[in-house]
């Protein structure tokens, strides 16, 4: 047998076991759990647990905050801090020590990815938070985020947003076909297209005063993303203006109002 076809059969086989390359099948009902479905029930922000709620109740997305420990480890939390603790000067063996209300401990990048890949249609939105050290260290940052997605095969699961620009440019540089979106709301469409985004993810504030700016990204083959809303008729209105995504603290109630 020739090994072109010893490959063959291996990966017929592994299509039979079922071990294959799975079909995609994330959902496309706009709603982004912001830091996760954690609200409703009272879960810890940024959690596995509120990862889980997301997928079971079926959100598009899930969104969780990522810094860097003075270790390198990639760890999850909203703050600069937690408990006392400042996420990019303690190390991960401190921050070990830590406990979230659920009992769990943060979670790392590696934790939440292995969690999300576990399905096929959630998606997980990765904001990679600016250092306040060093704009170098925010660099660093971007490349250890883009190589773990990498190593650990979640390309198709992951999205990323940041406020900062030079670590939107550093993962467009290291991935040209990562979906990268802007956060900060101080770019026209036009400037974001020029630099290789995927999008903007805006704040609700920076869409209702320039409206425009949602049919010119539309125009350009931009996605449009909003944070973060909690009125209904702040999504009615999104919505109706056919954005891509829009990311609540309320995705029960935004679930509700597209499946209407």
């Amino acid at each position: 047998m020739t090994r072109s076809s010893i490959f063959m059969t291996f990966i017929v086989g592994m299509i039979l076991a079922g071990c294959g390359p799975e079909p995609d099948t994330f959902l496309n009902n706009k709603v982004i759990a912001h830091r996760g479905a954690w609200k409703a029930e009272g879960l810890p922000q940024n959690s596995l647990a509120s990862l889980k709620q997301a997928i079971d109740i079926g959100c598009m997305g899930s969104e969780f905050d990522v810094w860097m420990t003075a270790d390198g480890i990639l760890i999850l939390n909203h703050d600069a801090d937690y408990d006392s603790l400042v996420m990019e000067t303690s190390t991960y063996e401190q921050i070990l020590a830590l406990r979230l209300p659920n009992g769990e401990r943060l979670p790392t990048v590696e934790e939440v990815l292995r969690k999300g890949m576990s399905q096929n249609k959630t998606k997980l939105i990765m904001e990679v938070k600016p250092s306040k050290i060093s704009t170098e260290r925010g660099q660093e940052l971007a490349t250890k985020a883009v190589e773990m997605v990498h190593k650990m095969g979640a390309q198709k699961w992951v999205d990323y947003i940041t406020f900062d620009k030079h670590i939107g440019s550093k993962i467009i540089e290291l991935d040209p076909d990562a979906n990268v979106a802007y956060l900060m709301g101080d770019k026209t469409p036009q400037e974001l297209k020029d630099e290789g985004y995927f999008g903007f993810d805006y704040n609700i504030r920076v869409l209702r005063e320039n409206p425009h700016w949602i049919q010119e990204a539309h125009d350009l083959g931009l996605t449009v993303n909003c944070w973060t809303v909690n009125k209904k008729e702040d999504m009615e209105w999104l919505l109706d203006n056919n954005v891509e995504f829009i990311t609540t603290d309320e995705p029960e109630m935004l679930l509700e109002l597209v499946n209407k």
